[in-house]
Order: structure tokens, then sequence, then C-alpha cells
């Protein structure tokens, strides 16, 4: 007979042959003389193979016979241990009356069969209903892997018989006479015939037998119509696959028939004939295997599994055998693309699906009707009991995983994109319009959502298939039609917006939630396309507004309908109209220039400002502050301090004008309001901005008098500082607000206050003229010059904040006051010098003069004297405690330092200030006294 095998394939009787061809070869057997011929040979093989096969039945009728002989021991040694301890007749009298075995068979014979409601649902006593109630099904807990593993290690020879049965039935078709002696439709035949057996032979023992724990059989139904169902399922596999005998459709429609047939016995033995079903029907077509150009047809027959391993759970409610089914589908489905690539398409599809099969089967409704709490409500308090229902978690993962797959997957040509799009739609709109009336799984529409705009955005961003073909329409033929893929992609996400508008309508709960989708689902898809796809190069930047400028109406529209249907309520208006006037932004983002862009967004802070006052919104001030945020980054980084100093200055003034304005229009706006949020950003941010224009004037000014600028000269650096202090201090502002925010604020103004403190190092050491020659010379004539601007504008602007801002911390407050004090004494140093030496003599190289020795200790005096008149006028310890150290420092250098330095009469002179001031000190110190105390001069022996 003719040996159909493939070329190649090493089989048993090659095997067999080979190995007794070595043996007598090295070790000399003596064969019988007569010779065995072909034919008698693979007979006696086919003999061999028939034992091998029945090596598990013979294994487990030894195993049932020693269980029931074990027994049998047990029950008469307990009945001698009763008859010598003298209660023979206690023991004896329940066998003699009641009927035990009459209840047991009656048991037997109306067990659940497949229409008969779960025990678990209905014949629960109350108490068990209550707990479960508050506890449900939970699959992944530690005490059920524990109870697996003990089961295995008490029971795992059933679990190795039934994987031993099964690939017997398996490679029964595949090698078992792969020789030739049987045609391939009869090695199909024959492994029918034996998975039917191993059926018809569970179903025996379990009717016969029972299959509950209480009997020797336990387990073995099971173990034998699990093993019948996979060799069913690889008998079918094998004639499509390995064979070629049947179609893909009559494949499809046996595995129906074998689906069936394990539905039904799933709900008579119990969840170890289901698992082990489940995992045979998976690991089958990778076992049988054989090639197809096309295997797109087994991501059906997974989904048939699917369907299998869920209709029986939803009856009997194992909980984990439904967890098994989707693992297992996602696994070989996962398993079937990495080999056949080919097959993305039906991978796609089949993922999907898998998601609605595992939505609507658990809870056996066309419709689903999920009720309970969310999957949200969990993860937000993991604490929170009780869970959602177990259905509501199978449907929570699924989709979680169908969205995941379908918006990471990368598509390799256009349709291939278009399918992903048209699937994540239909999982968005499955959540949307078919599970409308399931409460519990609301939230997992921001799954497919979310995926569904990473998907548009990647695609861009990788310059996929479609985004080729989008680009290069009007490259190679510039009388191409009007692409059509983002004005589609917008479309849909306007179709979706509108969906979930719908669903905040007529939802009982959540409503302002389904608003708020409603209202961020369109315009993010649109804004998708703008960061992936730039469609405006293709077609136009006026042409890709219009598609912002459709969406803020639609948002208008959804704000009129939702004003007219909450009354006094208006957080879903406001929702809509702050959408609107993000599209309305979007919008001047494509078609504005930079400087006209910011003015567009200072403009649209100040309209929300007039909404919430007009109509009483206050979510406006969630507009209000990503506005001021997004100003700041504009003026400050992107276009920034940069462009500023490189602008016009009419256009540069113009920008940073109109955001103060802005800023104090929109805080006077919220005035009448209670919002305190809102207001401080805009009080904090004109404050800074006001700040930040006049240095930008300063500094665009006075680069015409000199070779210096903003980066190399101390007044340039002096009013950088005094921009990135001003931006420091409106973060610590901003303190007050509270929160989780904080921490970024705190990161902020350090990061700020930073930039401003290196600055102003940069502008005492490395730029100062009194220690850099080479350093910009100082502008201007004495006292009004460039030093004012590189260290007395900024000691004012610390100063100024430290005294303006109320709630600032005290140790930032004290800090603020020290350094300002220190920069306003180096500019009275350096001033003073400026006055003496002129711009040129400033480096310290060219020594002091006496009058300038002598103006010091005249300034230091000075100094002392108003912070100790101020002490004691306000009784300040801390003013009277500073005007003691300047004074102190006078002494020390009238005493060190010019005694030696100085000659003639200015030495005198020096002296005599000196002395005149700490007497007129000393009389001040004590007509203050003498002015406070109610008893008058106090004795002078005090």
């Amino acid at each position: 007979m003719a040996d159909d095998r493939p070329s190649g394939d090493f089989g048993t009787l090659d095997f067999v042959t080979a190995f007794l061809t070595v043996a007598d070869r090295q070790h000399k057997i003596a064969w019988p003389k007569l010779r065995i011929g072909e034919t008698r040979l693979e007979t006696l093989l086919v003999l061999i193979g028939l034992v091998v096969l029945a090596i598990p039945v013979t294994l487990i009728a030894l195993l049932v016979g020693h269980s029931r002989l074990r027994r049998r021991v047990e029950q008469l040694e307990a009945q001698i241990n009763a008859l010598v301890s003298g209660d023979a007749l206690a023991s004896l009298q329940p066998e003699q009356d009641a009927p035990a075995p009459q209840p047991m068979a009656e048991e037997q014979v109306h067990s659940p069969g497949p229409w008969d409601a779960p025990k678990r649902q209905e014949d629960e006593s109350a108490e068990d209903v209550n707990t479960e109630a508050a506890t449900p099904a939970i699959v992944f807990r530690h005490d059920r892997f524990a109870a697996l593993g003990a089961w295995l290690r008490e029971n795992w020879f059933y679990a190795v018989s039934a994987l031993s049965l099964a690939l017997a039935g398996i490679f029964l078709v595949q090698y078992g006479v792969e020789n030739g002696l049987l045609p391939p439709a009869a090695r199909v035949f024959a492994a029918l015939g034996f998975g039917s057996v191993l059926i018809i032979g569970g179903e025996v023992l379990r009717r016969r037998f029972g299959d509950d724990e209480a009997v020797a059989t336990a387990y073995l139904p099971s173990v034998f119509s699990g093993a019948g169902l996979v060799t069913l399922f690889g008998a079918i596999l094998s004639a499509r696959q390995l064979y070629g005998l049947i179609g893909a459709e009559t494949a499809l429609a046996g595995m129906v028939v074998v689906a069936f047939v394990g539905l039904v016995l799933g709900w008579f033995h119990g969840p170890l004939l289901a698992a082990v079903g489940l995992i045979g029907a998976f690991a089958a077509p990778f076992l049988v295997g054989g090639a197809s150009d096309d295997p797109s047809w087994l991501y059906a027959y997974f989904l048939l599994v699917a369907v299998l391993g869920l209709g029986i759970d939803t009856v009997r409610r194992w909980a984990w055998i439904s967890v098994l089914t989707l693992v297992g589908v996602y696994a070989a489905n996962l398993l079937l693309i990495s080999g056949a690539p080919n097959t993305e398409p039906g991978y796609l599809v089949a993922t999907t699906v898998l998601a609605l099969l595992a939505t609507a089967i658990p809870v056996r409704r066309v419709w689903p009707d999920h009720a309970g709490r969310m999957m949200s409500q969990v993860i937000r308090n993991p604490r929170t009991r009780p869970w959602p229902e177990f259905p509501t978690r199978l449907a929570a993962g699924a989709i979680a995983a169908s969205a995941a797959i379908l918006s990471w997957h990368w598509a390799d040509s256009a349709a291939e994109f278009w399918l992903g799009v048209c699937l994540l739609s239909v999982l968005l709109l499955a959540l949307l319009l078919w599970a409308k009336d399931a409460p519990a799984l609301q939230d997992l529409t921001v799954l497919p959502a979310t995926g569904l705009v990473f998907f548009v955005a990647s695609h861009g961003l990788e310059y996929g298939a479609v985004l080729r073909s989008f680009t290069d329409t009007y490259a190679e033929t510039p009388e191409a039609d009007f692409p059509m893929a983002a004005t589609a992609l917008v479309a849909l996400g306007a179709l979706m917006s509108i969906l979930m508008a719908w669903r905040s309508f007529r939802a009982n709960q959540y409503s302002a939630i389904w608003a708020g989708g409603a209202v961020i689902l369109a315009p993010a898809l649109a804004i998708a396309l703008e960061l992936g796809w730039h469609p405006a190069k293709v077609i136009g930047a006026y042409a890709w507004a219009l598609h912002a400028i459709v969406l803020a109406i639609l948002m208008v529209v959804l704000a009129g309908r939702f004003g007219r249907a909450d009354g006094d309520d208006r957080m879903r208006a406001a929702l809509a109209t702050l959408s609107a006037l993000s599209c309305l932004v979007f919008a001047c983002v494509i078609v504005l220039s930079s400087a006209a862009l910011t003015i567009a967004l200072v403009a649209s802070i100040v309209a929300a400002a007039a909404l919430d006052r007009r109509f009483t919104l206050p979510q406006m001030s969630w507009f209000i502050w990503a506005g001021v945020f997004t100003v700041t980054v504009r003026l400050v980084l992107d276009p920034g301090l940069d462009w500023a100093n490189a602008a016009p200055v009419p256009e540069m003034a113009m920008v940073y004008g109109a955001a103060t304005l802005g800023f104090v229009a929109g805080w006077w706006l919220l005035r009448p309001l209670q919002r305190p949020v809102a207001a401080l950003l805009l009080e904090s941010a004109a404050w800074a901005t006001g700040g930040i224009l006049l240095s930008l004037l300063l500094l665009r000014w006075l680069e015409g008098f000199g070779e210096g600028g903003a980066d190399n000269s101390h007044w340039g650096l002096g009013l950088l500082a005094v921009i990135w202090l001003l931006l420091a201090f409106a973060q610590v502002q901003r303190f007050g607000l509270g929160g989780k925010l904080n921490y970024a604020r705190y990161v902020l103004a350090a990061f700020f206050a930073g930039h401003g403190v290196f600055r102003l190092t940069l502008a005492l050491t490395d730029q100062n003229p009194l220690l850099n020659p080479n350093a910009d010379p100082v502008l201007g004539p004495p006292v009004l010059n460039t030093l004012v601007l590189a260290y007395l504008v900024p000691a004012l602007t610390i100063g100024f904040s430290a005294w303006r801002i109320k709630d600032m911390p005290k140790q930032i407050r004290l800090a603020s006051y020290a350094i300002a004090g220190a920069l306003i004494a180096v500019w009275f140093g350096l001033t003073i010098r400026h006055v003496w030496q002129g711009a040129a003599g400033m480096f310290e190289g060219n020594g002091v003069t006496q009058p300038e020795l002598y103006t010091y200790t005249l300034v230091l005096l000075l100094v002392g004297a108003v912070l100790f008149y101020q002490s004691l006028a306000r009784g300040s310890d801390v003013m009277r405690k500073a005007g003691l150290v300047v004074i102190g420092l006078a002494v020390a250098k009238v005493f060190l330092i010019d005694i030696a330095g100085l000659g003639g009469l200015i030495r005198v002179f020096s002296l005599l200030a000196l002395g005149l001031g700490l007497a007129g000190l000393a009389w001040l110190n004590r007509w203050a006294k003498l002015r406070h105390s109610p008893h008058g001069p106090e004795p002078l022996d005090h």
C-alpha cells in the first residue's frame, strides 16, 4: 500500500527499523533465521501501538480496583473495631433501617441537566446567598491556588491520564498507522471512533457509579470524556489541516457539533471536564501540525471554543473556567498570528468578537445588562466593597485586552489601518449602544475611545501607509480629488461625541461624565491628527481650521441643549462651552502666527471669565487655569524669551502688554464671584507678566548703548534675573491654593528661582565691574546708571514681592529680605565707587581714594541711624539688631581702615563724624525710652 507520508518524515516504522539494524550491527544479536515479512512486521507494530494506547486505560482500571478494595478494607476495619468495643448494634442499626443506596441513586438520576438552573443560584440558603453577594467570585486568590496545588499533588494521575488519552487520540490519526496500512480517511474515522468511545465510556461511568468525590470513580468520567472531546477536535482538524479531506466550512460545522457535545457534557460532569476539554481544544491545532496557505479559519475555531467554555461557565458558575477560556483564546490567537503574519486581519476581527462574546455570554443576554459596581470604583479605592460582579470583571478584562491589541498593532497597509479604526469603532459603538442597559460597563467606554485616539496619532507619527497616501495626494497629482482621510476621522469623532451626548441625556447617573466624554473625544481625535498627520500641509491651514470650527459649532449646539435641559445645574453646559472655546483656540493655532496666537489665547481667557460672570459657570476656571499655564509657557519658553529678544520691539511689547492687560481684565471680571483659584492665578500672572514686560523693554532699550547684551553684561543678567524671579514668586503666591499640585509648584518655584539666582551670581562675580576688568562698563550718569538695573531692581523686586505676598512662608520671606538687603548694600557700594571713580575706575585694582573711603563711613552711619530710629519707632527688635550691626561695621571700619588709610583733615572728620553719630544715637535711644515710658525717666542708679 502506498505511503502517503510527507517526504522526509521519520515515522514510527523507520525508527524501529533503524533501531533493529543498529542493534544487529553493534551487538551481533542472533535474530531468528525465519525472516518476518514487511506486512507482518507492520501488523506487529500496530499491535504494539494498541498495547501502548491501552496502558493508560489499564492503569486507571487498576487504580479504580485498588481504590474500591481499600475502601472495603477500611469499612471492614471500622466494623471490627465497633464489634470489639461493644457497639455492634449501634453501628449496624443504620445499615439495617436506613435505605442508604436509594437517596444516592435518586440523586444520581436527578443530577443537574443542561436546562436546570444551577444550585448556586436557587438552592442555597439565605446565609450562603448573602455571603456570595458580599464577596463575589474572585478567581485569582491564594487559597484557590493552594487548593489547586493540593488537588494536583493528590490526584496528579488523573491529569496525566487525561493528557495521555488525549495525545493517544491525536497521534492515532497522525502517526498511529502512518506506514500506510490505512488511508487518511480511515485514520480520521478511527480517531473519531476512539474519541466517541472515550466519551461514551465516561458517560457510562458517570451514570453507573457517579462522579463526585465520595465514590471511587471520582473524576474518571471527566477524564475519559475530556480526552474524547480533544480527540474529536484533533480528528476534525487533521482531516482539514493535515490531509485536506474536508473544507473549512465542513470542518467548522463539525467542530460546532463537537463544541455542542462538550457544552452538554460540561454541564453534567463538572469543571475538570471543562478544563481538560478547553486545554485540549486549544492545543489540538498545534499538536496536529500540517500546513495551510490561509489558516485564518482557525480564528473561528478558537472563537467556537470560547463559546464552549463561556457557555459551560454561564450555567455552572465556576468562574475560573471563563478565565481559562479567555486566556487560552488570546494565547492561541497570539501563537497563530506569530506563525502566520498574513492572517492579521482575521486576528484583529477575532480579537474584537472575543470581547463581545465575553460581554454577552456570562450574563446570558443578547443585550447586556450588567448591574452593580463599576471597575473604576474599585481602581479608585481598592479597599471598597463589594467588588463588581464576576461578569463585569470578565468583560472589563476582555475589553481592555482587545482594545490594547487593536490600538497597539501596526497596520502595514491603508486597508489594515481602516480595519483597525473600524474595529475600535465597533467596540466603542457596542459599549455606547449595545450595552446601553449595562450600567456597570459605562466606565469601560474610555478604553476603546482612548485606543482609537492613540491608534490614529501613532500611525501619523510613524508615517504609516495611510498617511503616505494622504500626504502624497497633491505631491504626485496636483489635480487629485480632495483627500478625505482626515475629514472622515474627524467626522467619526463627531459621531462618537454625539452618541456620548445621547447617553448623557438618557443617563440617570454620571450624566456629567458622559457629557465630558462627548466634549472631549472629537477634539482629542482632531488634535491627534494635528500632532501626527499635520493635515494643514496637505489640505491647507484654512481648510483644516474649518474642521476645528465645525467642531466648535457642534459643541455650542450641545451647550445649548444641555443648558435647556439642566436649568440651574450648568455643569454639562459649562463642559460643552469649554470644549467650544478649546476648538476655537485650536483653529487659531492652525492659522495664526506666533504672536497672534498668544494674543488669541489671552482673548480666550478673558472670554472664559466673561462667560463665567454672565452665566455663572464655575467650570470656566479650569479653562482659565489651562490658559494661564499655556500663555506663560509661550511667553517664557516657546517661543519665549529668545523670541522676545529678537522680535521687533513693538510686536514684542504688544504681545506681553496684551497678556498683562488680559490677565488684569480677567481678574477684574472675576472679582464679584467666588473664584479664589482663578483670581489668584490671574493676579500672580499679571504681576509676573507686567514685570517681565518692563524688564524686556529696559533690556531692549539698553542694547543700543553698548556692546553688552542680555547674556554678557551685568545689567542684562540683572534684568533676566528679575524675569525668572518674578516667575518664581508667582508660583510662591500660588502656594496658598494647596492641593497635590503644590508639589509641582514647589518644583517650578525652585526651577525659576534657581535660574534667577544663577544670573544674579554671574552679575555679582563674573560680570561685576569691580571684580572683572573686562566686564562691560557701567552705562549712564552717577546713581542713575546700569548698576541700578543690575542690583537695585532685583533687590526691589525681591523685597516688594516678599512684602506683597501675604501668605508667603516665613522662611522664604526672611531669606528674601536678607537677599534684598545684601543686593542693596552691593548697589550702594558700587554706586559710591562709580561716583568717585567713574566707569573707567570701577575695577578694584585701581585702589580706593580717601573721599570714597570717607563716604562709605558716612553711608554706614546714616543707614545704621535710619535702621535704629525705625526700630525704636516701630518697636522692631529685628531692625534694632540690624542697625546695631551696621553701626558696628562703621565703628570697625573707622578704627581698622580709616585711621590707617585716611590722612589730614579727612581722618579728623571721620573720627568726628563717628563720635557725633554715636552720641546722637545714644541721645535718640534715651529720648525714645523716655517718650514711651509711662512712669517718666528712670532713676540714674538703675
